[in-house]
């Protein structure tokens, strides 16, 4: 996957905006409480996108192993960060929700010393693969599946 725009805006993670703006083929990056920070910044940079449908800038996002490189442009810097682990969000738990959307993603309470990602898509396939058909309003299914990096480099764009 490479040079698909991430927009960012007020929000949390697949709420109504950040699913309009996913169906329009971009990647969404909630700010805020209930959202992350920018890329770079210490903290949790949520982006989240399509799997299966529109322009998928995900599709392949679920292959990722713990080692490999996420590169994410911003201005005139990229910012590159290394899986470290690879965690399921449920729609229909919220405690679920607070660990993704958590400073330092997975351990809400937590307070962050370093930047990380959490890059989340639909586990759809999976989902279905084991009967389990429930979505939400926002025809999001029941889970996502997240990678999790820490940032390891920084370079000019």
């Amino acid at each position: 996957m490479s040079d698909f725009p991430v927009v960012r805006y007020p929000g949390s993670p697949d709420d109504a905006p950040g699913t309009a703006l996913q169906n329009a083929g971009e990647m969404a990056s909630p700010r805020g409480p209930r959202g992350g920070v920018g890329p770079g910044e210490v903290g949790n940079f949520i982006v989240t996108g399509h799997r299966l449908s529109g322009t998928a800038p995900l599709r392949y996002s679920p292959s990722l192993r713990r080692g490999d490189r996420i590169s994410v442009r911003s201005g005139d810097t990229v910012f590159v960060y290394e899986v470290r682990r690879t965690r399921w969000t449920s729609f229909r738990e919220p405690a679920s929700l607070r660990a993704q959307r958590a400073e330092v993603p997975g351990r809400p309470g937590e307070t962050a010393t370093r930047a990380m990602i959490t890059l989340s898509t639909c586990a759809t396939l999976e989902d279905h693969a084991v009967g389990n058909y429930w979505s939400d309003e926002f025809d999001n299914p029941e889970h996502r599946i997240d990678k999790i990096g820490v940032l390891v480099a920084t370079r000019p764009a």
